[in-house]
């Protein structure tokens, strides 16, 4: 289960992304929620998806 982290503070590569206006309104929605940035919070779906990523394993190699 997705569990906001806050611990994810210390990021420091800036880079430019586009979101569907659905899905950037979720986000908002959820980091006003969960008390969090937007910015944290999109590092932890990241992290998240990272983490599930089903061949994660061979690109370790």
């Amino acid at each position: 289960m997705f569990k906001v982290d806050t611990t994810l503070s210390r990021s420091n590569v800036p880079r430019t992304i586009r979101f569907t206006e659905e899905i950037y309104n979720t986000l908002m929605e959820i980091s006003s929620y969960e008390n969090v940035s937007f910015n944290q919070l999109v590092l932890q779906c990241c992290r998240y998806a990272i983490n599930d990523y089903s061949i994660k394993e061979k690109l370790d190699k």
